[in-house]
């Protein structure tokens, strides 16, 4: 028997937020059932039940949404979107020792096989079998009621719900600054002012990286950027511009040429940019999704010495972000524009995928 709360007699239906191959949206009752969650009764072994509270909309779930796809990964079905939640427990499995009913969660949204070498080496963002929450063909964590396997929930304590669901974004700008090896007194340039790049714009604050450039095509989000980072100098890209004036752009902005791009928007010619506004030896690091293939200006590569990497998704971040939210370290509740209940999620992803309304980071709460 599993071990509820019993404090959820009257509790609403499990309602999702689907999407399919034809690029419809709508909200319908999902499995399990608000009786079976609650009863803890279809939970496996190691598993606890979590009621979402709060969801954010990532960039994905809008591409899943109007394009169908992201590279390999196609809507090829009826699809629950979501991944970036936080919640509360109703229910455990005996097995469960760690977790108890009225426990407050982040859900790092990933299923590992544990077995391949990705995930015996410790980087399991890369595991060969992983079953990613939205990712098809698995259903996301935009519903009342999830299962989620003990290891991935992690506690909390009396954090609000919203930064827990901030801790997903969160762990995406720290795997990448991470990896690009960010250091006090570095010259940084973030390109894209969207969610992640903001994100990682307050994480190379906190890093102490100096000057601090921000480019985004949208005048909005670079204020929105320099409220948030004051110290940060922005730049507001002008289309048709080559990436060789770019970068010279950046080096004028900044006082010589960068150590380090972030590159968080994934298009073609902001990565190309951020190439030429690297110095010899720097890196460009790609944060952002972009299309299946570009072109790249090979040469500059090869003589000014630049490594390019890139990231996906993130590994062993999530207690570094749980840390640095509930120190205060970084406060990332002012990236937060839009509130609505789950009930009104369409106006939500509506909401997030107008570039008029200003949104940052949207939210779908539910009671």
């Amino acid at each position: 028997m599993a071990t509820t709360n019993g404090t959820e007699a009257a509790s609403k239906p499990n309602v999702g937020v689907f999407v399919n191959p034809d690029h419809k949206l709508w909200i319908q009752e999902a499995s399990p059932s608000a009786d079976e969650a609650l009863s803890g009764e279809s939970l496996k072994e190691g598993e606890v039940m979590v009621k979402i509270r709060s969801t954010g909309i990532c960039g994905s779930d809008i591409h899943f949404w109007k394009h169908g796809a992201i590279g390999p990964m196609i809507v090829k079905d009826e699809h629950i979107l979501g991944h970036e939640s936080a919640g509360e427990v109703v229910a455990v499995h005996p097995s469960v020792t760690t977790h108890k009913p009225g426990d407050r969660v982040a859900i790092e949204p990933n299923i590992i096989c544990n077995q391949c070498e990705p995930c015996l080496t410790g980087r399991y963002n890369g595991c060969l079998d992983v079953k990613f929450a939205s990712t098809p063909p698995y259903h996301g964590l935009l519903r009342r009621y999830v299962p989620i396997p003990s290891i991935w929930a992690h506690k909390i304590g009396d954090m609000s719900y919203e930064n827990g669901s901030l801790l997903e974004p969160l762990s995406v700008a720290l795997a990448g600054i991470n990896r690009a090896g960010v250091a006090l007194g570095d010259p940084v340039l973030v390109c894209g002012a969207g969610p992640i790049g903001l994100i990682s714009l307050l994480c190379c604050a906190a890093a102490g990286a100096e000057p601090l450039v921000v480019t985004d095509i949208d005048e909005s989000r670079l204020q929105f950027a320099k409220v948030l980072v004051p110290r940060a100098r922005i730049y507001k890209v002008v289309i048709g511009k080559s990436p060789e004036e770019f970068g010279e752009d950046i080096a004028k902005l900044a006082g010589g040429r960068v150590k380090v791009a972030l590159e968080c928007t994934g298009v073609e010619s902001s990565v190309n940019g951020a190439i030429y506004s690297v110095k010899f030896g720097g890196k460009v690091f790609i944060i952002g999704v972009g299309k299946n293939e570009m072109t790249l200006p090979f040469m500059r590569l090869s003589t000014e010495e630049i490594d390019v990497q890139f990231q996906y998704r993130y590994s062993n971040t999530w207690p570094r972000a749980i840390r640095l939210l509930e120190s205060g370290v970084l406060d990332l509740r002012g990236l937060i524009t839009h509130r609505y209940d789950i009930e009104d999620a369409i106006k939500a992803f509506e909401t997030a995928s107008n570039p008029r309304t200003g949104a940052i980071k949207v939210q779908i709460q539910s009671h």
